[in-house]
Parts: C-alpha cells; structure tokens; sequence
C-alpha cells in the first residue's frame, strides 16, 4: 500500500461480504497509461460493477506488496477479495496488466490457475473487458516519462516534474506497450474470445457511456441507487509532456 495515499484498496471501501463466491466475473484487460486507473473507478463508481483493481499487484511498492515473498498470503488475499469486492448484483472485477499473469505463472503458478478458473470459467459465459488508447504518442510519451520518474499518479508527485528527454526510454515504452499488446492478442486467439474494446478517449468523454456499454456486455443493469463513493482520480500534471511529445514526433518524421 502506497503510504498516507488512499488507494481504493482500504477496507473501509469494501462491498459487504459474500457468503458464496460471484455470479459474474469480468477482466479488464490493461495496457500501460490508457486510462485503466480512472476507467477502473468509473466501473466501480456504478456499484453494480465490481471494483476492478489491481487484486493481482504483488510488486513491492504496489498494494498488496506486503505479500511479494508469499504465495500463501496471496492465495488468502485473492480469496478474501472474491467475498468482499463483489458488488451486492455478485459482479467482480479485475483489473489486469498481462505481465502481472506472466509474473503469477513463474511465482506463483497455484494462484494463477485459481484466477483463470474464477474469472475465465469454461462451464460458463467469459468475458474480457480490453482497454486500449488511440492517441499512441500520447501513450507511448506518458510510459517513458513515468518508468524514468517513478511517478504513476497524481497523488505520489510532490512538485511539477521535469525530467530530461530520452530516446532510449521512449523506444523501450514503445516497445514494452507493442509486447503487451500482442500477449493480449495471443491470449484472446487462444481462449477464442472476442473481447469488448474500450478506447481510453471515449471513457473520458462519456464515462456514462463506457460504463453502460460494459454492463450491456456482461449482461447486467446498472441501478443509478447502487451508486457508491471510491476515491477521486485526479489528473496528473503534464510538467514538460508537450516538449516531449513534439521532439518525439520530429523523431518519427510527423
């Protein structure tokens, strides 16, 4: 957990808790800086979608870091959060980065299985939620600003950041975004699932919309009374993203 920064992961912000496991599970498939914080909370503001976090984020300085060295204490995190982060319609969420799954199947391959078989159930409808985000300078700029930086949301910057251009971090982004993509498409062909895409731009100009085109999907209604408050989202200062954008785009000839 992110120290004196309120995550979302806090107890306080849980569902009431189930007996039984979920009745309809989802998994919001996520790319690197497209919006999956944000479109995260958007779903979990319904309260008819779950909350969809990162529940698979053992990495140290992530929110269930304390856990890093502990596939037990994992497997008990994983179970706990399938009782007490469905919402009260028994829809869960999960939000997931594909190296998070690649980083479970070499440490901890038991948990790995237990996900696939609660959120990709064969006896029952799958469904896949994909993320993704038009504007790839945009991306691709934001990736390398925040893997140099170490910054990755509004709340961890202590001033407006500056931070020296580099090419090199901008062809690693590029490439680390190409790789995660086509871990995506290689386990959408193997599963033979035909995700729901959602474009970041979109949830940004009617997250209404967003939210009801992925209820549709699932099979659920949203009740505007099953409202719950999740903790704000705030923009991240551009600092000098323009100048980056603009000698990144004079690099690519645009």
């Amino acid at each position: 957990m992110l120290n004196d920064i309120e995550t979302g992961y806090e107890g306080k912000y849980d569902f009431p808790q189930r007996s039984e496991g979920p009745q309809r599970t989802y998994l919001l498939a996520s790319l690197p800086r497209a919006g999956s914080t944000h479109f995260s909370h958007v779903l979990w503001r319904t309260g008819c979608l779950g909350a969809p976090l990162e529940y698979l984020n053992f990495q140290p300085g992530g929110p269930y870091g304390f856990a890093a060295q502990s596939p037990e204490m994992q497997l008990e995190l994983w179970r706990s959060v399938l009782r007490r982060r469905c919402s009260l319609n028994g829809v869960f969420g999960l939000k997931v980065f594909s190296m998070q799954l690649d980083h479970l199947q070499q440490s901890n391959p038991a948990l790995l299985d237990h996900v696939l078989a609660v959120m990709l159930p064969r006896e029952k409808a799958r469904h896949i939620v994909y993320l993704r985000r038009r504007d790839r300078a945009a991306q691709v700029v934001s990736y390398a600003r925040a893997d140099l930086s170490g910054v990755w949301r509004k709340d961890q910057e202590a001033d407006a950041i500056s931070i020296a251009y580099s090419d090199e971090a901008l062809e690693a982004a590029e490439r680390g975004i190409a790789f995660q993509e086509s871990v995506w498409e290689r386990m959408f062909n193997d599963l033979r699932l035909e995700p729901l895409i959602t474009w970041h731009e979109d949830v940004l100009a009617d997250p209404g919309a967003a939210a009801e085109q992925v209820a549709d999907f699932i099979g659920v209604t949203i009740d505007p009374t099953a409202a719950v408050t999740v903790p704000e989202i705030e923009k991240q200062s551009v600092g000098d993203s323009a100048d980056w954008l603009a000698r990144y785009a004079r690099s690519r000839g645009e």
